[in-house]
């Protein structure tokens, strides 16, 4: 029968509801649509590494659905009960282990043994106990990994041997306890070298390879210091042969000689190091004892002393036939050594390399081997037991925090909550440790949420990046460079400090107040620009006045003043006068509403802030919890949104506590400024100009009306005059009376 689900409906979408061990053994009878992630990290979480580490079967530092299904089932299949996976457990009964499987039975009875070896009573055993087997296990020279140290042999040459392999191993592996060493691999690869290393020595033994025996090594290396040299001056000596007309090229112009000689030389001057190693003519044999550039003379003399002596050239002079006969002799040596093997035990040494390749040792060494490989069927058992008693502890808890996320929207604390940043009179609890800067930076902008990336140090040199999602407040004393306290899930305090904002809204009323604040900010701007120009504007006149006097004093022509710009004048008069317009009409509009005009005030403060107002309602209701999480490699299945509510349960703003009592007299707090007065003569200046445009005519006496009081100068007046006129103009002319008869 299908497994009986409950859902709840929590962060505006259904999540499965997971609370009996049934639940979890069901898991695989879940649609995966319907868990809200599907994969998530091993490390960076809270949670418990080595549970997460022994999930992850195909070892890819993420544990998948599949991975979570496999596991529930194993450990489900292990017990008597698979409710004893709901309580989550420090500990469990052995006798809760079923024996109904030869696996079962081999881990119950690992168990017993486990805590006898312990000496600890055998009827519960937990987490720490398989640790501290475990432990104790690794510690010892065969723990079942087939990797070998030096340890796991009595023998001091077997030790030897081991050390031997190790050291000739590029990449060794790690063995239980954390020690370098070898397993089978690297041991083979070791003595198929050591075999290839004497082969290779003996192939050079042979006298067609070394020519001048023992001697052979150093007289190549000394032939091989000149012999692109000289290679070079036969090259160029056939050059000038061919065409004599090449003759001063190939010895190098007169002027490279004459930037040379303005400076000191030395016998060993690079500056004529790269010149002809001899003065070069056609067919011309090579000079071995005068005639030589001074910077080769070293290495001719070495070639002469190690290679043309012993092979028997006796000469002043090397023509090009006897060189290439000299080179042809090394011709075999050069190929033994280009085929060098068994490189990687040429560190020790010829004879140690012989010794070794006896294989006198090699039956122990595979002997240690197979005594380490002999211990992991112990190994797999102490495992086997603690992956059981980790699984029993964690599973309902790792459930929770990826096939729902329960633990996340009650407010337990998920598993992706690191800590809790205090900044700004608030604590962001929604605090995500940043395991990829750059792909944070391509994926968190899209959550719509306000973010705030932190680098946060401890007093013991801990160091990690954090983004806190700041969900409530307002966003106005928030800036790059502040400084905070960051509290792990342990207690333990970090300093953090904001390196990156993301901006977006954090609730409507702030919102509402942003245009403002951004209008005030862009004033605020405006005049402290205004400022520094004028400051750098009264410096240069006081300079500028300075240097006058000091022109006047010292009888120099002193410029006249400019004349008014009239032009400039009559446009700063006319701009004057548009805005004055601009805004008598605009008030003119407004007390043309009459008893509309606290409409007229909505309808402004709709138009002004009601943009902001929609952009952040619909912002509020995009952000997300998915791309925050999944920038971290989690794989987010839901819609995972983090509405007003949720936000202000996630960011906590600064309040005074519930009876406390408050001393509201701030002996240093800024005089009170006689608001209602200003009001009171903001509403007089408008009653003013009210009366002065006419908009008040109709509700006074006749001597109080603007027109009665100004005459000609009131603008009621004007337009009662235009209204006149063009009335009369509309008015039908009378007929003329007909002539009296």
């Amino acid at each position: 029968m299908a497994h009986p689900w409950k859902f709840v409906r929590v962060g505006g979408f259904d999540q499965v509801k997971l609370e009996r061990g049934a639940d979890l053994v069901a898991l695989d009878q879940l649609d995966q649509k319907l868990w809200v992630a599907l994969a998530c990290p091993v490390l960076g979480l809270e949670f418990d590494e080595r549970t997460l580490a022994l999930i992850d079967s195909d070892k890819d530092g993420r544990v998948r659905a599949n991975e979570l299904i496999a596991a529930t089932k194993w450990a489900g299949g292990l017990l008597n009960d698979v409710e004893l996976l709901a309580s989550g457990p420090a500990s469990i009964p052995v006798s809760a282990i079923s024996e109904a499987s030869d696996e079962g039975k081999q881990i119950r009875q690992s168990a017993v043994a486990l805590l006898e070896d312990l000496g600890k009573p055998t009827d519960r055993i937990g987490v720490d106990d398989a640790m501290a087997a475990l432990a104790a296990f690794e510690a010892q020279p065969h723990n079942g990994d087939g990797i070998i140290v030096p340890a796991s042999a009595a023998d001091e040459a077997v030790q030897q041997v081991i050390a031997d392999a190790l050291a000739c191993t590029a990449a060794p592996k790690t063995d239980r306890s954390n020690a370098p060493g070898v397993d089978a691999d690297a041991l083979t690869a070791f003595w198929d070298a050591l075999a290839a290393r004497v082969a290779w020595l003996d192939a050079g033994a042979d006298a067609a390879v070394r020519p001048l025996g023992d001697a052979t090594a150093d007289a190549h290396a000394a032939l091989g210091a000149v012999r692109a040299k000289i290679d070079d001056f036969f090259g160029r000596c056939q050059v000038a042969a061919f065409d004599p007309r090449a003759l001063q090229a190939v010895n190098r112009q007169q002027e490279e000689y004459l930037q040379i000689a303005a400076g000191d030389l030395h016998v060993s001057a690079d500056e004529i190091a790269h010149f002809p190693i001899a003065m070069v003519e056609p067919d011309r044999a090579l000079p071995l004892t005068s005639g030589i550039n001074p910077a080769w003379a070293g290495a001719v003399a070495a070639l002469r002393e190690k290679v043309l002596a012993p092979l028997g050239f006796t000469g002043d002079t090397l023509d090009e036939a006897g060189w290439r006969d000299v080179c042809g002799r090394f011709a075999a040596y050069e190929g033994w050594v280009g085929a060098e093997a068994g490189q990687a035990v040429a560190g020790l040494g010829e004879e140690r390399v012989r010794a070794l390749a006896t294989g006198e040792h090699r039956e122990a060494v595979d002997a240690a081997v197979a005594q380490d490989l002999a211990e992991k069927p112990v190994a797999d058992a102490i495992e086997s037991v603690e992956r059981l008693v980790r699984y029993c502890r964690d599973l309902m808890a790792l459930a929770n925090n990826f096939v729902s996320f329960h633990h996340f929207y009650a407010r337990e604390g998920a598993t992706f909550q690191v800590g809790t940043l205090y900044l700004d009179q608030r604590a962001c609890s929604l605090c995500v440790r940043v395991n990829d800067a750059g792909r944070h930076a391509t994926m968190a902008p899209k959550s719509a949420a306000y973010l705030l990336y932190c680098d946060v140090k401890n007093a013991k040199g801990g160091a990690m990046s954090i983004v806190a999602a700041m969900t409530d407040g307002d966003v106005d004393n928030l800036m790059v460079g502040r400084n905070g306290v960051f509290y792990d899930r342990k207690g333990n305090d970090w300093d953090a400090t904001v390196t990156k904002i993301v901006e977006n809204p954090i609730s409507v009323r702030q919102a509402f107040w942003s245009p403002y604040k951004r209008f005030v900010r862009a004033i605020e701007d405006m005049i402290a620009a205004r400022a520094q120009k004028s400051e750098a504007d009264s410096q240069a006149r006081v300079a500028a006045a300075a240097a006058s006097t000091g022109d006047a004093a010292s009888g120099a022509g002193v410029e006249p003043p400019k004349p008014l710009d009239v032009g400039m004048i009559a446009a700063l008069g006319v701009a004057v006068g548009g805005i004055t317009a601009a805004i008598g009409a605009l008030l003119q509009a407004f007390f043309g509403l009459g008893i509309w005009m606290p409409l007229g005030v909505v309808g402004l403060v709709a138009i002004i802030s009601g943009p902001s107002m929609v952009v952040a309602w619909l912002k509020l209701r995009q952000r997300n919890l998915g791309p925050i999480l999944d920038a971290n490699g989690w794989a987010v299945n839901a819609q995972a949104k983090i509405n007003v509510p949720l936000g202000k349960s996630l960011t906590s703003v600064a309040a005074l506590p519930a009876g406390t009592v408050s001393d509201r007299r701030d002996p240093y707090a800024e005089k009170k400024r006689p608001v209602w007065l200003y009001i009171t003569v903001v509403a007089l200046l408008a009653l003013v100009f009210g009366w002065y445009i006419g908009k008040l005519d109709a509700y006074l006496p006749g001597p109080a009306k603007s027109i009665t009081v100004l005459g000609e100068l009131a603008p009621a007046a004007t337009v009662e005059a235009i209204e006149k006129k063009a009335a009369e103009a509309a008015a039908p002319v009378p007929e003329a009376a007909p002539p009296a008869e």
